[in-house]
């Protein structure tokens, strides 16, 4: 495949001045991007180690998750799932026809609406705090009084992280749309650092320790939002908020976001369904389903989001300059990138589920027993990551034209689906019912959504595809072989101390790598294959 890259913009009045960005490919931008969001990744890793450690997944643990999981989820959903779809095409055709002062008009009215809209839902969520833990954990208010008025304490900190990260959100929109890809990305280690350092430092000086975890989240938004300051004054457009609900770019954004709020962002509500479903059931399983998910993100926050984030403001510019061709041929490099990265680390997931698990939280407060639970769960959310990193990649084919109503359509549908699926699964199979329940639903979403993109005409398969698919499978089949092969016992990894555990994971990891891109080798793929 010829290598295309994003076209190159001279300096003009619509730029800051000096800031002209030059031409770079889609893969150089995600390879950037995911070595950014590795680097929190990694460090979201060993942030849970620490939790686990400290916390395990024991009634503590499962209240911080519900009290950070509800402004998580909401942060999901409103700042990085509808706003972001809706601003990031609205402000990059802004960019492509209008000049500066026009965009800094935009962004200074959609700062101040937003701020206002944020500052109101924050208020009514640190008093409502009791109600939206019993909507959200009614297991807890039902069964558990302790977890329940614990989880109601936390979320009074976290729940102000809404306001603090959705105007990072729309302060990481602004960077990705001029190209500064790094930024938004690295951002998230903040997060993690606060809560490292929360957990070690500050949980001796409550009487509950996991209290220090709450306000480490509050602390997080704070300097999350303050570190992307600079990089908006930079490129001229660091916001100085107003009002500006009846500002035609506003109108605009607002009219996309509410059905986006139900578009790209159903995984996240299927993911606090379960949450929903998990809190009544044995004590230890809502941990034991996010430490499952965790796992699961590390490659879709790597790669799927990566990939997503560098293609929806090249998407928009395709179709602001009416470039179908190009559009397609976006779409299409996008999947192949997707099945290249998320098949195998599917497969690893699968294979290693109890290894992984056990190298990163077995110790301290984290049982055999929470380690084979977590497992569990975790192969079942292994199951569907290409389908979770395949949303990721076409729902920008949808919002980057502006269409909301299509993703809104197909995922209320799939999320109605999910919810069936949950009250079928949970009673033969406990938390992973509800695991399941949300993989197969991810399918159907991501299955309607290509089907949609087809049907439009605006993506048509480009050549090639059997080709990658039978290198694919060879090389998968042979990494997963490999995998068996050294992988050993649940219960020899249960027996192991920490470093064994390091070591054959890095065996295990170096080895299986290598096997895969052997493999993809032989079989004549090159780097050029991968460029856009």
């Amino acid at each position: 495949m010829s290598r295309t890259e994003v076209p190159s913009e001279t300096p003009s009045s619509n730029q800051p001045e000096g800031r002209s960005p030059k031409s770079r490919s889609l893969l150089r931008s995600s390879a950037l991007v995911g070595m950014m969001t590795m680097l929190s990744r990694v460090l979201g890793l060993v942030r849970d180690v620490v939790v686990a450690n400290y916390f395990g997944a024991g009634s503590s643990a499962d209240a911080f998750f519900v009290a950070f999981k509800i402004p998580n989820f909401l942060r999901r959903l409103f700042a990085e799932g509808a706003f972001s779809q809706a601003f990031v095409p609205v402000l990059s055709e802004y960019r492509s026809l209008r000049d500066l002062a026009a965009i800094k008009a935009l962004v200074d009215r959609v700062a101040g609406s937003l701020g206002l809209v944020l500052l109101a839902v924050t208020a009514v969520g640190v008093v409502g705090a009791p109600v939206l833990a019993a909507i959200f954990a009614p297991g807890f208010y039902l069964n558990d009084p302790l977890r329940y008025g614990l989880a109601v304490e936390m979320l009074r900190y976290t729940f102000p992280y809404l306001l603090l990260i959705s105007l990072t959100a729309l302060s990481g929109s602004i960077l990705n749309s001029y190209e500064r890809f790094a930024v938004p990305a690295f951002t998230p280690v903040l997060l993690n650092l606060s809560l490292i350092g929360a957990a070690i430092w500050m949980q001796p000086l409550f009487e509950q320790p996991v209290m220090a975890l709450a306000l480490g989240v509050l602390i997080a938004g704070s300097v999350q939002l303050l570190f992307q300051i600079p990089f908006l004054w930079r490129l001229q457009l660091l916001p100085t908020p107003k009002l500006g609900f009846q500002d035609e770019g506003v109108k605009r954004i607002l009219k996309l976001m509410i059905p986006a709020l139900f578009g790209v962002s159903v995984s996240q509500i299927n993911l606090l369904l379960d949450t929903l479903l998990a809190s009544f059931l044995q004590t230890g399983s809502v941990s034991w389903l996010y430490y499952s998910d965790r796992l699961a993100e590390l490659p879709l926050g790597v790669f799927g989001i990566a990939i997503a984030t560098v293609i929806l403001p090249s998407l928009s510019r395709k179709h602001a300059e009416k470039s179908t061709e190009n559009f397609s041929r976006t779409l299409d490099w996008a999947m192949r990138m997707v099945l290249l990265i998320g098949l195998p680390a599917a497969m690893a997931l699968l294979v290693l589920a109890e290894p992984l698990l056990a190298t990163l939280f077995h110790y301290g407060e984290m049982t055999d027993h929470d380690v084979t639970m977590a497992a569990m769960s975790l192969r079942a959310y292994a199951c569907g990551l290409l389908a979770f990193m395949l949303i990721k990649v076409l729902a920008p084919g949808y919002y980057s034209r502006q269409d909301t109503k299509t993703p809104v359509k197909i995922g209320i549908y799939a999320m109605v689906i999910n919810m069936v699926l949950n009250l079928i699964l949970i009673w033969p199979l406990d938390h992973v019912g509800l695991a399941l329940a949300t993989t197969l639903s991810a399918f159907l979403n991501a299955g309607l959504l290509l089907r949609g993109l087809l049907k439009e005409g605006v993506f048509h398969w480009q050549s090639g595809w059997l080709k990658w698919l039978l290198r694919m499978g060879l090389a998968n089949s042979m990494m997963v072989a490999f995998l068996l092969w050294l992988a050993g016992t649940p219960e020899q990894w249960l027996s192991f101390d920490m470093w064994q555990r390091v070591m054959q994971m890095a065996i295990l990891v170096g080895g299986g790598a290598t096997v895969y891109l052997l493999v993809l080798g032989v079989t004549g793929m090159r780097l050029r294959h991968l460029r856009h």
